[in-house]
């Protein structure tokens, strides 16, 4: 820069900034229509959190991989402690216990976990001699790191969290070089215990939710009407939409969770097809952004770190794609950064800023700042 700009702003990963910053301001857009035109309760916030989490990231660049390494199993640890205290002080939303109420903020531990399973999984397969990847020794420590928090947080019941954390760790240990078979085996396992847990496992709320999935059209009003309304709104928007405030299904309440979960059904009808491929477009250059991280760092750490979070962040967008199309049961997963949420976007932000960090420093030096 010639000096024009300041070293420190300067050498900012602008390029990631930028795509965060076109996602987020498309988001308040969508939220601002969704509230008739007006910054609260949603868009002003949607904006402010970011720009504070942003701020947080850029912090957490800072940070070299080896601060990452020495406060994993401390934060994985302390998670888990408040998860057992979810159990007994956490309140009730949307028929699930999930958050801890800290007075200046409401905190969602089992958010939280899902960047430090991957940090988790990382730490132990980076220490792990390549001559025992296909041992026993690589598989009941990581088992270990996934049942206990899944099965805290499957009694709230929390089941897409527990999925979400088998997704970050089965990622970290296929690119770490764990035998196929044992995702075979992982596979035959989870077909054979699905109708327990469907049976035994789930609420009715939730068995309700698979059922609908194969069928929304058997229950339109009921227990399928979030899907049915969430394909009316994509469909009538057509190509182009019907305009910026001229959407009538969350105008008029028809779309439940409009500013959430179903944020994207809400975009659709008004921008229609261009909006999501804009918004598709957007989360594929922050993929390959962060593919590109995993594959340009020197260390085996950083690799499947940058790989795993990066992954995690698409997890969200799967998830809540197939959703709104009716690909995939209701699920309580947010759009990253266009859905309004504060522990989604803290999540979001904590998995981009530690990717900053690699991008950063790509290679194992001494110390922790920089």
């Amino acid at each position: 820069m010639n000096g024009i700009v300041p070293a420190p702003i300067a050498t900012l990963p602008w390029r990631v900034i930028f795509i965060l910053m076109a996602l987020v301001g498309f988001g308040a857009t969508v939220l601002y229509s969704t509230a008739g035109g007006h910054l609260e309760p949603w868009a002003g916030k949607h904006v402010a959190r970011f720009l504070v989490l942003l701020a947080m990231a850029i912090v957490m660049s800072r940070l070299r991989m080896e601060f990452w390494k020495s406060i994993t199993f401390p934060l994985y640890l302390a998670l888990i402690f408040l998860l057992i205290v979810v159990e007994f002080l956490g309140f009730v939303g949307g028929g699930s216990q999930r958050w801890i109420n800290l007075g200046i903020i409401t905190l969602q531990p089992s958010e939280l976990m899902k960047p430090v399973m991957v940090l988790a999984a990382a730490w132990f397969f980076d220490r792990l001699p390549p001559n025992r990847i296909s041992g026993i020794d690589a598989i009941w420590p990581v088992a270990a790191l996934l049942v206990i928090p899944s099965a805290l947080v499957i009694i709230q019941p929390d089941f897409d969290a527990a999925i979400a954390y088998a997704f970050g760790l089965g990622v970290v240990a296929f690119l770490a070089g764990l035998p196929l078979i044992y995702f075979i085996g992982a596979a035959a396992a989870v077909a054979i215990f699905a109708p327990l847990v469907y049976f035994f496992g789930m609420k009715p709320y939730q068995q309700d939710r698979v059922l609908i999935f194969l069928n929304p059209e058997n229950d339109p009003l009921g227990a399928g009407y979030h899907i049915t309304q969430s394909k009316i709104a994509i469909g009538s928007g057509g190509i182009f939409g019907k305009g910026f405030g001229n959407g009538t299904q969350s105008h008029l309440d028809y779309l439940p969770e409009g500013h959430t979960d179903f944020v994207f059904a809400t975009m659709a009808e008004e921008w229609g097809i261009v909006g999501g491929f804009f918004i598709l477009g957007l989360y594929v250059l922050l993929m390959r952004w962060g593919l590109g991280v995993a594959m340009q760092s020197k260390t085996r750490y950083g690799q499947l770190v940058a790989a795993g979070l990066t992954c995690t962040i698409f997890f969200y967008i799967m998830i809540n794609l197939l959703m709104v199309v009716g690909l995939a049961p209701v699920a309580g997963i947010p759009l990253p950064f266009v859905s309004h949420g504060g522990s989604s976007m803290l999540t979001m932000m904590i998995c981009v800023g530690i990717i900053m960090s690699i991008e950063r420093h790509p290679g194992a030096k001494r110390g922790q700042f920089s």
